[in-house]
């Protein structure tokens, strides 16, 4: 999000320095121009406000400028003059009759162009107009020129034209380092919009980072997570107060769920006893042939004194906040296996386990071994007489992992994906002693301690339950 909120700033950045930019080089390009346009015709018009006419000749009778004949050092010093003017600014100059014969012109060769802007500008300058602004020299269009006419008027008739064009080597580096002012100085401007846009993205997600470890962690299990007081946004503040309130009151309808649960049976407990009590005296006065109702009341009595047990133990289990700390699944697992291998022996089951010599997961050693008990109660009460029970420990890349597989009917596709739930029991398996709640209380115990439980069907038959927890940090050296 950070990238993309970055990217966004930025791109309007560019967009606001380019729609800036482009019109400021333009409009110094076109100042720099115009500036050599306007003293390019100021020169222009010096040269035809000097320029003399004659009247004792011909041309003259025809309104005809430049010296008469035989005037040589007129001539001479207006040849003179257009030299010296080329010699100095290296600008092309002729002052042309009406027909584009030159009086003078430097170089001496120079003609009136025969096409393009200067047959332009001669031709408007004939019709008694001054050049209009020329195209746009760009600095890559080095072969262009600059052409300007002004045209030499006398008695109202335009009676020559003074013709120059001009290089535009100086323009073009001129408008080069225009830009390259431009370019340094928007530059600058995009660092520093830069710095203002991490600045200000940062000011905006810092609480939505908050936001979002402290919804990871309360969905992991830590419910004491809340969202520090930070700076940002007043929208993203009062949302992170409103997230620590809708939290407040989650925890506080869990703990009040939890809390009925665990006096609920722990009230019921008292009474059930009670009731079965009741229950064996009046067993004792009623006549014979009722042996049958009574054992079924019997036995309901005691399925449901197991499953308020197992409500108090899922619970205590709920209310449990562990401490996982880095414990020998392998010592606890084979403690395990040492403690159910009578159950086991008693109902024909072959106990046996594998893996390395050592294997260090961070666990509550307690909450892990009521889980692997749970797991195994269910493994040694489906695995059917002679089968075998295998436990084994695994050492993966990010976590230590105990599997369970037993050979008993297993689960299908369907019903993997409700294992674990509360008071779930396969349609298949209603007539086996439970409640429900073992492998609900496993996962509880697991979850709490940051690890996880998982179900996968064995073939041909058999169920395979992994607890799986973290493996400690490596030490920093």
């Amino acid at each position: 999000m950070r990238t993309r909120l970055l990217g966004i700033l930025l791109a309007l950045m560019l967009c606001v320095l380019a729609a800036l930019g482009l019109p400021l080089a333009a409009a110094v390009a076109a100042a720099q121009q115009t500036k050599v346009v306007v003293d390019r015709l100021d020169d222009a018009a010096r040269f035809a406000q000097d320029l003399p006419t004659s009247g004792t000749t011909d041309a003259a009778r025809k309104g005809e400028p430049g010296p008469a004949p035989g005037d040589l050092s007129r001539r001479n010093a207006i040849d003179a003059e257009v030299a010296r003017y080329h010699d100095l600014y290296g600008v092309r100059l002729g002052i042309f009759q009406r027909d584009g014969l030159p009086i003078a012109a430097a170089p001496k060769d120079w003609q009136v162009p025969a096409g393009g802007s200067g047959a332009q500008a001669f031709q408007e300058a004939l019709d008694g107009r001054r050049s209009h602004n020329p195209p746009q020299v760009w600095p890559w269009t080095d072969d262009r020129t600059i052409t300007v006419a002004t045209p030499v008027v006398r008695d109202g008739d335009v009676v020559a034209v003074v013709l120059s064009e001009s290089p535009t080597g100086a323009l073009r580096t001129r408008i080069l380092h225009g830009w390259l002012v431009i370019g340094a100085g928007e530059a600058a401007a995009m660092i520093v919009a830069v710095l203002l846009a991490v600045r200000l993205t940062e000011w905006v997600l810092r609480p939505v980072r908050t936001l979002d470890r402290a919804t990871h962690d309360i969905a992991t299990g830590r419910m004491a997570a809340r969202v520090a007081p930070g700076g940002g946004p007043p929208e993203l503040q009062r949302l992170a107060r409103s997230f620590n309130e809708m939290a407040d009151h989650v925890v506080l309808a869990m703990d009040q769920q939890k809390a009925f649960v665990a006096d609920a049976s722990h009230q019921l407990r008292n009474p059930l006893a009670a009731l079965l009590l009741r229950v064996e005296v009046l067993g004792l006065e009623l006549p014979e042939g009722h042996e049958e109702e009574l054992g079924g009341v019997r036995e309901e009595g005691v399925r449901l004194a197991r499953v308020l047990d197992d409500l108090l133990g899922l619970a205590t289990a709920e209310h449990a906040r562990p401490e996982p700390e880095p414990t020998d699944l392998v010592a606890l697992t084979l403690a395990r296996v040492d403690a159910w291998r009578p159950v086991a022996e008693q109902r024909g089951i072959e106990l046996r386990w594998d893996g390395p010599a050592l294997a260090l997961g961070m666990a509550d050693p307690i909450g892990f071994g009521s889980a692997l008990d749970a797991v195994l109660d269910n493994a040694l009460k489906f695995g059917p007489e002679g089968s075998r029970v295998r436990l084994r420990v695994a050492v993966r890349r990010e976590e230590v992992a105990v599997t369970v597989t037993d050979a008993g009917p297993g689960l299908t596709e369907e019903e993997l994906s409700r294992a674990g739930d509360r008071f779930w029991r396969s349609p298949r398996h209603q007539n086996v002693d439970g409640s429900g709640l073992g492998l609900s209380i496993a996962r509880t115990l697991l979850t709490a301690g940051g690890g996880s439980l998982g179900f996968a069907p064995v073939k041909p038959t058999g169920l395979a339950v992994t607890l799986a927890v973290p493996r400690p940090a490596p030490a920093k050296k």
